[in-house]
């Protein structure tokens, strides 16, 4: 077992790292050992949730992140073959997205990569997303969550104006909604309805999994 978990650092290890052939060639090397789901979870995932905090510090940035999603995306495929059938199980659907008028995309983008990352089916709508389509893409997916970013003053009301569209279409009690961005408090959260804000990508990860297991 300690075996194991020396293997599954090396692996986390080389997701922080960023590069994509030093991931794959320790996933191949722990799957001959590791089942493929704590390869997953233990190894990627836990490199990833590292990727975040330190991203979150300034010590690494967005390129870093992107390089290291990229690489535990490859590993993950890597290991698709080896899970049983239905082991992929999603944590849950969310849909993320900019609101109109806002084209900040790289938090947000960031959010994604991470919930991705932490087993969550992610629908990224892009930014400057107009209201109804959260909603609508909510309802195509049959999404567990919305996640509304906004990063600036000005279109922070966007998120009050989905909730407020979720409550109009009879939604809002299915569909948890999570508020972020720059401007954004707790004190909004509760102020528009919303089910939880979070402050980084780690966060979101957390409340997202605290709100939906």
């Amino acid at each position: 077992m300690a075996d194991n978990e020396g293997l599954l650092h090396e692996v986390a290890d080389a997701v922080i790292s960023c590069k994509k052939e030093k991931v794959l060639e320790t996933v191949e090397k722990a799957r001959a050992e590791v089942p493929p789901a704590d390869i997953i979870e233990k190894g990627l995932s836990a490199g990833m949730n590292q990727v975040g905090v330190l991203f979150e510090r300034g010590k690494l940035f967005l390129p870093h992140v992107m390089m290291a999603a990229d690489a535990m995306t490859a590993g993950v495929k890597l290991l698709e073959a080896d899970l049983p059938e239905g082991a992929e199980k999603k944590l849950g659907v969310i849909v993320n997205g900019t609101v109109e008028g806002d084209v900040h995309d790289i938090g947000k983008s960031i959010v994604s990569t991470m919930l991705q990352s932490a087993g969550f089916e992610v629908h990224d709508i892009g930014r400057d997303v107009p209201i109804r389509n959260f909603v609508e893409k909510a309802k195509e997916t049959d999404a567990d969550m919305i996640g509304i970013s906004a990063l600036m003053t000005t279109t922070l009301q966007g998120q009050r104006d989905v909730i407020e569209l979720l409550k109009e279409e009879g939604l809002k009690s299915r569909v948890k909604v999570m508020v972020g961005g720059a401007p954004a408090t707790q004190a909004w959260a509760d102020k528009i309805g919303a089910d939880c804000y979070a402050e980084n990508a780690s966060e979101a990860v957390a409340k997202a999994k605290e709100m939906l297991l």
